[in-house]
């Protein structure tokens, strides 16, 4: 019997809530204390933020969490 896993990434719609909210990512990281690059890479999901920063930027939205970030799984992948 082969066991087989996947990949669960973290992704978010942050670009998608700053557009409807009318803001650009140097007015977002300024309401939430980071750099507009930590914004950038968030939105690239190349950097994942902590919780509190997570809250920041929900409550800013007046989103949960769960409206903002979401689990992605990627392919599946054999167990070796």
């Amino acid at each position: 019997m082969s066991n087989f896993r996947s990949k669960i990434f973290m992704k978010n719609n942050i670009k998608v809530q700053r557009a409807i909210h009318n803001l650009t990512q140097e007015e977002l990281a300024n309401k939430i204390g980071v750099s507009r690059q930590t914004v950038n890479a968030i939105e690239a999901d190349k950097y994942l933020p902590s919780l509190g920063l997570a809250f920041k930027i929900v409550r800013l939205f007046k989103l949960k969490v769960e409206e903002v970030f979401f689990y992605e799984e990627d392919k599946y992948e054999k167990d070796n």
